[in-house]
């Protein structure tokens, strides 16, 4: 393509130098901005609509690859606005799913899946085969991952990675195992997630492609890190800064500087945590990025608590529950679900009209084929059997047909009521926590005003944060709604156990929540070691053998 510089011009010349940009784009953006500026200068010359909007879609891919989600949105709309207004669908395709992306990392989840779906449904109009879809499914999995919905989320990766194998996408396939690893992470299979994130790193190391090396460097030292081998999780994720500041990717330098301050928090070198924290927000904050601001505000809250600057500490902490809540409130959730509930809906009505009219169409061919027939016998009688018979034969599959469609229609009538109740019960944690944190401003106001009774009060705070972790009313209520969705649950490890425990029962919960071993010794109070033990003695209650997963095993009730 460097070759053709010197022989092409005009649109020709347009193309190659867009060409060029979007091959070293996702690997070194600064690299590739000067063949993009070179392009824009030359389309003012040219008057063609087809260079002007894949020139918006590269001006929006050249900011999200740098983190700066909002400089690329308005170059997204724009771009959609001008492939709506001539027709060009299988560009709109793409940016629906680039647009899809820089809305998540913006806080906006709904408008992100309408996005994605949105790309997905003008895919099938214009006849693609599954590969051109394959970065939408994958992109929703993350979505569902980024709510907890690890169940969905691993669903919409199979797909994906089916797709991948299917048409040798191997780059495809190197990321959407990788994020099949982030999902293992989450689970707290952090050394089965390993292998995972080094097969995607062995492939983009091959094609140098640094963007993908530095975050897969952060994801293995995650990993590490969650498995206490501090050294080997520092010197990834060292590398993976270095890797950043050299490209430039403020996504990995947001991650590289928060992942090198929780491993000076571990050791205990608060100040040198609180530096790492400040820097990654500073970032976050420059490019509006919403999901990583509320990633990074419980950190500099701990930092600052253990450096015992309560005031900064507290103020961390109400930033991170009001973007938190504005991000992932219950009707924002809400509505994302129901979206997804809609489209799958609509889907199916669309393929039940399509056979309503192939069914009246093969009534009106009937009436036409049988009055033909009569005719040519002469025989007016046999023509009005014949007719009556086809009359009932098909009417009898109208009446089939009308019942399948009230029969879907139960069934995601249903889905909808499933997924309110699943709502529900994630959205109870967060009510309760909004109640004790309020409490908890409270107790600290109190620090704050009286220094002198910094001993009583600091009393009643750790009475209240035990209070919080173990209230026996807390749990009754949780436990009402968890029990409508997931079935009497209790009632069938009692079935399995008659000896068990309500703190038994309360651990099995929240691994069928698919929470891990750290959150839940985080949310009963007590050492991550304890849930260990307790997890091994319940699996030996419930009969299981060492081979069986006890929460694989605890998913199917």
């Amino acid at each position: 393509m460097l070759q053709l510089l010197k022989t092409q011009k005009d649109t020709s010349l347009a193309y190659t130098y867009m060409a060029i940009f979007s091959t070293y784009v996702t690997r070194d953006s600064e690299k590739a901005k000067p063949y993009l500026d070179t392009a824009l200068v030359m389309s003012k010359t040219l008057n063609n609509s087809k260079i002007r909007v894949h020139l918006l879609k590269h001006q929006g891919i050249y900011h999200q690859n740098r983190s700066e989600h909002d400089k690329a949105l308005p170059y997204f709309k724009k771009a959609i606005d001008s492939c709506i207004a001539n027709e060009n669908k299988p560009l709109l395709q793409i940016i629906y799913n680039n647009m899809g992306i820089a809305q998540k990392y913006l806080g906006d989840l709904k408008g992100s899946m309408d996005s994605y779906l949105k790309s997905i449904e003008v895919s099938k109009e214009i006849g693609d085969t599954d590969d051109y879809r394959a970065p939408s499914y994958m992109n929703i999995g993350k979505l569902h991952a980024q709510l907890g919905n690890l169940k969905e989320s691993n669903k919409y990766y199979g797909l994906t990675e089916a797709i991948c194998v299917e048409y040798n996408l191997d780059y495809g396939l190197a990321i959407t195992r990788s994020n099949i690893a982030e999902n293992m992470v989450t689970e707290g299979k952090h050394a089965e997630a390993i292998p995972l994130y080094k097969h995607a790193l062995g492939f983009f190391e091959k094609s140098n492609d640094w963007a993908e090396i530095g975050e897969q460097y952060n994801f293995i030292g995650e990993a590490y890190f969650n498995l206490d081998s501090l050294a080997k999780s520092k010197s990834y994720f060292n590398k993976a800064l270095q890797i950043g500041k050299r490209i430039k990717e403020k996504k990995m330098l947001m991650d590289s500087f928060q992942n090198l301050g929780r491993i000076a928090s571990k050791q205990g070198d608060y100040r040198n945590a609180l530096a790492n924290f400040e820097e990654s927000l500073r970032i976050a904050k420059e490019n509006k990025n919403n999901l990583e601001m509320i990633k990074i505000y419980p950190d500099l809250a701990e930092a600052h608590a253990a450096l015992r600057q309560y005031d900064e500490a507290f103020e961390y902490s109400r930033l991170h529950f009001a973007k938190y809540d504005s991000v992932f409130q219950k009707e924002k959730v809400k509505q994302f679900n129901e979206l997804e509930v809609k489209y799958q809906t609509e889907k199916k009505e669309a393929e039940i009209a399509l056979q309503e009219e192939e069914i009246n169409t093969l009534n009106a061919k009937s009436r036409a084929d049988n009055l033909q027939k009569g005719l040519f016998a002469g025989g007016m009688a046999a023509t009005l059997a014949l007719f009556g018979l086809s009359v009932f034969g098909y009417r009898q599959r109208i009446k089939k047909n009308r019942i399948a469609r009230e029969k879907q229609e139960e069934i995601y009538k249903k889905e909808i009521e499933h997924k309110q109740k699943e709502l529900t019960s994630q959205t109870l944690h967060l009510v309760q926590k909004n109640t004790f944190i309020q409490e908890l401003m409270e107790n600290l106001e109190n620090v704050k005003n009286s220094p002198d009774k910094f001993k009583t009060e600091f009393r009643r705070i750790v009475m209240l944060l035990k209070k919080e972790n173990a209230s026996d009313k807390d749990w009754e209520v949780f436990k009402t709604y968890f029990a409508e969705v997931h079935n009497d649950f209790d009632q069938k490890l009692k079935t399995l156990a008659a000896d068990i425990s309500e703190k038994e029962i309360r651990l099995a919960a929240f691994l069928r929540m698919n929470l891990t071993t750290k959150e839940i010794a985080a949310t009963l109070n007590v050492l991550p070691d304890s849930i260990l033990k307790s997890k091994y003695r319940l699996k030996k209650k419930l009969g299981l053998d060492k081979e069986t997963d006890l929460t694989s095993f605890l998913n199917t009730l």
